[in-house]
């Protein structure tokens, strides 16, 4: 079993703390948290062993897991690397696309595996139509949630619209040829609220919409390509794949048949896919363990969060426009 150590103990750092207690791909060894109080609290609630600097706890593993807040990220990245240690890294990777282009120079030169936490590729609902999504042509996404003040320190676009960011460049195969964004500052001094345009040069465009300062929770997705339409839902972990095919010469006579104006008549097969439940967070992280015991590329290797960072930070800056 792999050695792990967690650095950050805050919301979503007891979340993994609980999760690689229970793994079987991972030994946990401890944890580290700056605030002396909260980690007092966590250690003595659950028992997880405390190390009192991340050099002891770095030292003590063989995988760092970094759960701290993202302007930590880069730094915790680098001594765990330059320490020979593989790691997997909470979205967004870091706060610059320089700083995550550097940690992946480091990964390469230190032959070590790194993953960034993009937890919806392990959604069960997306899981089980990604193999139906083909060359989609119109994507559009929202993510909306209440508001929250922990993330706030971030524009929307790296608290949830990232998410989807990512989601988008895992199944559209081409350069993006063009974006635009607007964005409004309501309650945080960033932008709360936004919508974003991502244009292909194969012709996709994706429109994108996400909000932390909504009435309730939403996390939909719809795919559009040529004879199909798939929706995912990830918040409820729901899909469906609608499919057009030809008319077959003796239809059901409950059978969806459109026509178009020249004729051309196509039938409507509604499917609803198997979705097979998970806990993604536990998923991303045994996914990675495998990885680096197979010497493996990582389901969601460090390229991929930059790339998503990289297409972040580029709507973020058409706010300053």
């Amino acid at each position: 079993m792999l050695k792990i150590g967690v650095l950050g103990a805050g919301h979503l750092g007891k979340i993994h703390l609980k999760l690689l207690n229970q793994s079987k791909k991972y030994q946990l060894v401890g944890f580290f948290d700056p605030l002396p109080k909260n980690a007092t609290q966590v250690a003595k609630e659950f028992g997880y062993h405390r190390f009192e600097r991340i050099s002891e706890l770095i030292q003590a593993v063989d995988v760092v897991d970094i759960v701290t807040p993202t302007l930590s990220h880069f730094d915790c990245a680098v001594e765990a690397i330059k320490n020979g240690k593989h790691i997997f890294v909470e979205k967004p990777i870091t706060t610059t696309v320089a700083e995550a282009e550097t940690l992946l120079a480091l990964l390469k030169e230190h032959n070590l595996k790194g993953q960034v936490g993009h937890v919806e590729r392990f959604n069960p609902a997306f899981k089980a139509v990604n193999t139906f999504i083909n060359n989609p042509m119109f994507i559009e996404c929202h993510r909306l949630a209440e508001f929250n003040p922990r993330g706030t320190d971030v524009p929307v676009i790296l608290d949830l619209m990232i998410h989807d960011i990512d989601i988008i460049l895992s199944v559209v195969n081409s350069v993006i040829k063009h974006i635009s964004a607007s964005g409004v500052a309501v309650i945080s001094d960033t932008p709360d609220i936004a919508n974003a345009r991502i244009e292909f040069e194969n012709g996709c465009v994706a429109n994108l919409t996400a909000s932390r300062i909504s009435l309730k929770n939403m996390r939909k997705t719809r795919f559009f390509q040529k004879d199909a339409y798939i929706s995912v839902d990830f918040l409820e972990k729901k899909s469906e794949v609608v499919r057009m095919q030809d008319v077959p010469e003796n239809p059901d006579e409950f059978a969806m048949i459109l026509q178009n104006a020249e004729g051309l008549k196509k039938q409507i097969y509604f499917e609803n896919p198997t979705i097979i439940q998970n806990n993604a967070i536990l998923e991303e992280l045994e996914t990675f363990a495998n990885a680096i015991n197979t010497n493996s590329m990582p389901i969601v290797p460090f390229r991929d969060g930059a790339r998503a960072l990289k297409v972040a930070q580029q709507i973020i800056d058409c706010f300053k426009k």
